[in-house]
């Protein structure tokens, strides 16, 4: 895998298809060599830690996740979305792409920041989870979904990559709608460490299947527990992952090392 960083950037775990960075997104992508980037995956914090409750296996546990996701003013998480969808935009080639996924929390300032950047939605897929947690307060419908947003930028000469037939196919031979279903995050995906927003292999391989070739260049800038990279590297992608907790880095590592065995 070549380098892809114009600036020295120590690396916390290398091979040949894989480059992990441990700092943060908001330094590191300035580092990156413009346009070098095939397609982006991020899970950006959705600033939902906010000391409220969920269940969890059957337990009532609080719905805090660590300081990243602590929740910020309207204006704050707007700016903080505008800020590294801006340098994502930077480093994404012509006919790239960005997935972004998120809640109600965060995904319509996500929405809005992609379009103030240059951006065009192409696709709202909603991801339909078939076993969420139930809601505990008895006050709202239970929050079932999260919202994945596609987009490219927005010129006349981005032309991003789509593999149609593939979709299809895998659709038993029907154009492949918008709304995906199935559950969260298998607990054998979870053998090397607990993420708390860690996305399950199946809708990461979705999205990289659709969206890329193989040898291409896949960046999560929000790395967490490295599922974008297990899967990227399984596809035959090659993966540049940035991630600044020291936990989930490691966790990340551990993951990626266990594919070949």
């Amino acid at each position: 895998m070549d380098n892809l960083f114009e600036k020295k950037v120590p690396l916390f775990y290398e091979t040949n298809e894989c480059q992990i960075v441990y700092g943060d997104s908001f330094k590191i992508l300035p580092k990156m060599k413009p346009e070098s980037i095939d397609m982006i995956f991020a899970d950006p914090p959705y600033f939902l830690s906010n000391d409220g409750i969920t269940c969890k296996g059957g337990k009532m546990v609080s719905v805090n996740k660590g300081s990243w996701d602590e929740g910020k003013s309207t204006d704050e998480k707007h700016k903080f979305n505008r800020k590294w969808i801006r340098l994502c935009k930077r480093v994404l080639k012509p006919n790239g792409s960005i997935w972004i996924s998120g809640t109600l929390h965060n995904i319509y300032s996500i929405g809005m920041a992609l379009e103030q950047e240059g951006f065009k939605i192409i696709n709202n897929i909603t991801w339909q989870k078939t076993n969420p947690p139930p809601n505990l307060a008895c006050r709202c419908f239970t929050h079932s979904t999260e919202t994945i947003l596609w987009a490219q930028k927005n010129d006349r000469k981005s032309r991003h990559f789509f593999n149609y037939e593939l979709m299809k196919e895998q659709n038993g031979g029907r154009q492949m709608k918008d709304v995906w279903t199935g559950s969260l995050t298998k607990l054998s995906e979870k053998k090397e460490g607990k993420h708390p927003t860690q996305k399950p292999e199946y809708l990461l391989e979705r999205i990289i299947l659709a969206s890329t070739q193989e040898g291409d260049v896949v960046l999560d800038p929000f790395s967490g527990s490295g599922t974008t990279g297990v899967v990227a590297n399984k596809l035959g992608r090659n993966f540049i992952g940035i991630e600044n907790e020291k936990e989930y880095i490691e966790l990340m590592v551990r993951r990626i090392q266990k594919i070949d065995e």
